[in-house]
């Protein structure tokens, strides 16, 4: 018992300092959270006004109200010091599109389980929380793409694991992943597939927060983690007690982006995608993910509802 509450008070204290990092290196790029409290804002985008749906409602009228899973996965979102601002990369992708539509911003932290439902009810204008395009969720929703979906497999620095880039590779592993992700659905599909020739299912490992999570694989308790690169690549350059062992497209076998979600139909994605082209093309997009070291993750153009996983 006495081993488990030292192990666990390590991982929260892990926990805490991955917030609470001032500055962090990832992909080659200093991310200093102190300097990124200050927000970038873009002009108002005039094509994008124009093609917003007459007489819409938006969830809080005169403000463009979006989900952001409040995870505290840095660098896509980070509570600051009051523990009530939320930063990241996804909050300014937010306020370039808010802004570009004339809109004040209205970031709500949720859950990843609340964003599906809150968005086909109304409850919020869009999501925005690394949520990656596939064939199933494009029957409930619109996308407005804004970034590749890269997915990385860590492990611990000692790890006797050096390589998970495919499905023999997760053979008799245990692997923490998100419920309901696309990464799940990659894991399960590479499990099946090694049912087929006879090899060890792989173990899920769910887990409620970050803290766990490090409680899991430090523990021993988890062998590896498979989920968004960048949030993996910041814990590993704070913490250096993981490592990258793999990394796959989050549209297994294909590419797939990562997009601004919408209710079906709203009439919101054609000028959320004209607000995205346009902070891509004057700049203001580039400096977003530059300054949150996922520059590497850029995309040239938004689509609409492009093919993604499952496609």
């Amino acid at each position: 018992m006495q081993k488990i509450s030292l192990i666990l008070a390590i991982a929260l204290a892990l926990s805490s300092a991955q917030t609470l990092a001032q500055e962090v290196t990832i992909n080659g790029t200093g991310v200093s959270l102190e300097a990124n409290k200050t927000p970038i804002n873009t002009a108002v985008n005039p094509s994008a006004v124009a093609q917003l749906p007459k007489d819409h409602h938006f969830a809080v009228p005169g403000k463009f109200t979006v989900a952001v899973a409040a995870l505290n996965s840095p660098p896509l979102t980070v509570f600051a010091e009051d523990n009530k601002t939320l930063l990241g990369s996804e909050v300014d992708i937010a306020r370039l599109v808010a802004d570009s539509l004339g809109l004040e911003l209205n970031v709500v932290p949720t859950s990843w389980e609340d964003w599906p439902l809150g968005v086909a009810s109304g409850k919020y204008d869009a999501a925005i929380s690394n949520i990656t395009v596939t064939k199933d969720r494009k029957q409930k929703f619109d996308f407005a793409t804004y970034r590749k979906d890269s997915l990385g497999f860590y492990v611990k620095s000692n790890s006797p694991i050096k390589k998970i880039e495919k499905a023999q590779d997760i053979a008799g592993l245990r692997i923490i992943v998100g419920s309901g992700t696309n990464q799940e659905s990659i894991l399960l599909a590479w499990n099946e597939e090694n049912l087929k020739k006879g090899l060890k299912p792989f173990t899920p490992v769910y887990t409620k927060d970050d803290a766990a999570q490090t409680l899991a694989l430090q523990s021993g308790r988890a062998d590896a983690f498979f989920g968004p690169n960048v949030t993996g690549a910041w814990k590993a350059a704070l913490t250096q007690k993981t490592q990258l062992v793999g990394v796959v497209d989050g549209g297994w076998p294909k590419a797939a982006h990562i997009a601004v979600t919408l209710k079906k139909g709203s009439g919101l994605v054609e000028p959320v995608q004209t607000a995205l082209n346009g902070v891509i093309k004057n700049g203001d997009y580039h400096k977003v993910l530059n300054r949150w070291g996922e520059g590497v993750e850029q995309i040239p153009a938004s689509e609409v509802n492009p093919a993604g996983l499952g496609d």
